[in-house]
């Protein structure tokens, strides 16, 4: 796609965000880098209907309650080719880790695959869903909702069967891997791409399994995640960390992409110990926070982009269908707008 729009052109892109991810995302080096290319982000009054704001050649957003669903379809009908990113209904997906996964089952990739999990809706049937899995301890409890709260990002080790003990249901259970301490965030703005290595929870030895509680909040973990190293020690554990290969990054985002019908998303991505070859995607989240990732300002605006091109195309599609409609024959148009051959 081009670096910018045709001279004069300016792409107006409004968004609806929580002020926590306004002052983490919306930052000025985003907002000049995306103005000098003729894109305008433009912010969303929450106290005014949306209908009555913009115009707005696409919308996105970091919103899921009714009356906002509400206000979407609303614009969505006055403004058929403006660009929603992203469709409340994909976006929800995500925020249940019993089906968070399940998108990746449809990846044909090989190489890949998710860890064994199991949903337990009782503390009674604990055991069973361990059992009925095959899984093996140490296990990963994480919350079955996955949003902005702070429930949601509370998970505990389970290092044995009295470790059950402890948790509380309903509770998603997830096999831990052992993956070198290092995990691969994946961030993903449409086709852009880019990988990052984060230090991740250390590998668990059978001695620490021997030697340690039976349940460990992942706040108060320290022996497992190895904090005793030195700063040193740790910096040179990232830095012999291999990246995986581009190609296979961008293959498993793109695919994953389609399957779960979304633009704004990063994956957590491991290397299985016992198989250098060998990944699992561990957990999936919507709108991650890219300020985070080195400059990326020059990975959103290209999306932001594509997304003004895509609104051209769908125009384009509406003024040849509205042609075609009086008489006039012309080439048939793909839901993104972009001619099909004949």
């Amino acid at each position: 796609m081009p670096e910018s729009l045709l001279a004069g052109e300016r792409f107006r892109i409004g968004y609806a965000l929580a002020p926590r991810s306004v002052s983490s995302f919306i930052q000025d080096s985003l907002l000049v880098y995306a103005e000098k290319r003729g894109v305008d982000l433009i912010p969303i009054d929450l106290e005014k209907p949306l209908i009555e704001q913009g115009p707005f050649d696409s919308i996105f957003h970091k919103l899921y309650d009714a009356e906002w669903k509400k206000q979407l379809e609303e614009f969505s009908l006055e403004n058929p080719t403006a660009i929603i990113v992203d469709p409340i209904e994909s976006i929800e997906k995500l925020h249940n880790r019993v089906s968070m996964l399940d998108a990746v089952k449809q990846l044909k990739i090989e190489n890949l695959e998710i860890p064994l999990q199991a949903f337990v809706d009782s503390n009674e049937s604990l055991q069973d869903g361990i059992d009925n899995q095959g899984m093996k301890f140490p296990l990963i409890a994480k919350a079955v909702i996955a949003n902005a709260t702070a429930d949601a990002h509370q998970m505990s080790l389970v290092l044995n069967r009295d470790g059950l003990n402890g948790i509380k249901t309903p509770i998603v259970l997830q096999e831990f891997v052992n993956h070198g301490g290092v995990i691969f965030k994946v961030y993903v703005a449409g086709d852009h791409v880019k990988c990052v290595k984060r230090k991740s929870l250390g590998d668990i030895t059978e001695e620490k399994l021997e030697n340690s509680e039976n349940l460990i909040p992942f706040s108060l973990i320290s022996y497992f995640a190895d904090n005793e190293q030195s700063d040193e020690s740790l910096a040179k554990l990232m830095e012999a960390a291999v990246m995986p290969p581009s190609s296979f990054v961008n293959e498993v985002s793109k695919q994953l992409r389609r399957a779960l019908k979304l633009h704004l998303f990063n994956f957590d991505m491991i290397r299985d110990s016992r198989d250098g070859n060998r990944y699992q995607i561990i957990d999936i989240n919507y709108f991650p926070g890219y300020a985070k990732v080195p400059e990326y300002e020059q990975m959103l605006t290209p999306c932001f982009l594509d997304l003004a091109h895509q609104k051209r195309s769908k125009e384009t599609a509406n003024i040849d269908h509205e042609a075609d409609s009086n008489g006039h024959k012309t080439q048939e148009a793909d839901s993104n707008g972009h001619k099909l051959d004949n």
